[in-house]
């Protein structure tokens, strides 16, 4: 590409699925529904936690600060789609590009996080059952979910400013339903290098690192089950992680095969159309895995929604 051919261009054209007009409502009545039960699923496990006091724990708390990264996380990238789907226009200004970008990767990030501390959690609840209250102090939950943040803005400021450096063609099209940071550095025209060597490095490091703390986590207290000698005890102490296991495995398993296929293969739109499992299936059943396995949280979330519907 010759240097007159890149500029500082003002726009995007997010492509999203489908360009035939006749699927258009059914892509937006299928999203708009989605992103509804996702925000009100998550909005009912922070009122939930909120609003009841036997619910004031390290699990719980965790939990909520969850469900508001996923009502953050989903709404990143679900309305734009749905405004460019009713004003039938695909465009995304360069600078809500950047900022989408932006927020997208704060959030993925905190997604993760929050998940290794959750199952950090869950080993110091069986492993150590008789320290937990001590160990998993309101002081250690609160520093757990501030490094989390300060981890992800760093990270996302570093992808970022990266990215600004970058120079674009005009007329660009991304493949995609939001600006994704992989799809974004493919589409330069300079010099990527750097761009991919770093956020390859960032995705071992600050995916990779906690992915493996999950894993040795749950390895422990798979060992501490096994050591337990009754059948009550052991389904005792599997049922209070097993909603954790089936999130984790949900959320890794459908976004690392996003990235490990985008790089195996550069067919977008079925990237495109794996990754709305983590970025919007995923926050939507995150609320039904965790009312459904814990009791007393069931049973505060009927009495809300009893209330409510009086």
């Amino acid at each position: 590409m010759e240097p007159g051919n890149i500029t500082r261009i003002s726009k995007f054209l997010l492509l999203g699925f489908s360009e035939r007009p006749e699927l258009q409502p059914l892509i937006f009545g299928l999203f708009l529904s989605m992103y509804l039960i996702a925000v009100f699923g998550n909005l009912l496990i922070i009122l939930a936690v909120s609003s009841d006091s036997r619910l004031h724990t390290p699990m719980y708390f965790f939990l909520a600060n969850l469900s508001f990264v996923d009502i953050c996380f989903t709404s990143t990238t679900v309305p734009k789609m749905l405004v460019n789907i009713q004003t039938q226009s695909n465009v995304i200004t360069y600078e809500d590009c950047i900022t989408q970008m932006n927020f997208f990767i704060i959030f993925s990030g905190l997604d993760i996080y929050l998940l290794a501390v959750m199952a950090y959690d869950r080993f110091v609840a069986i492993c150590h059952p008789l320290h937990y209250k001590i160990i998993m102090n309101p002081w250690l939950c609160g520093l757990l979910v501030l490094v989390s943040w300060i981890t992800s803005v760093l990270h996302s400021l570093l992808q970022t400013s990266m990215v600004l450096q970058l120079s674009f063609c005009t007329e660009v099209e991304i493949p995609h339903f939001f600006c994704e940071l992989n799809q974004m550095i493919q589409l330069a025209c300079s010099d990527t290098f750097i761009n991919n060597l770093v956020m390859y490095l960032a995705a071992m490091l600050l995916a990779g690192g906690p992915l493996a703390g999950i894993l040795y986590s749950y390895s422990k207290i798979v060992s501490t089950i096994i050591g337990i000698s009754s059948a009550q005890g052991k389904y005792k102490a599997f049922s209070t992680c097993v909603s954790h296991l089936l999130v984790v495995s949900l959320f890794f398993c459908t976004s690392l095969g996003v990235y490990l296929s985008s790089a195996a293969t550069q067919s977008s739109h079925s990237s495109a159309t794996a990754s709305v499992m983590y970025t919007v299936v995923t926050p939507m059943l995150n609320p039904f895995i965790y009312s459904l396995s814990y009791k007393d949280l069931k049973v505060v979330l009927k009495r809300i929604i009893g209330i409510s519907l009086m």
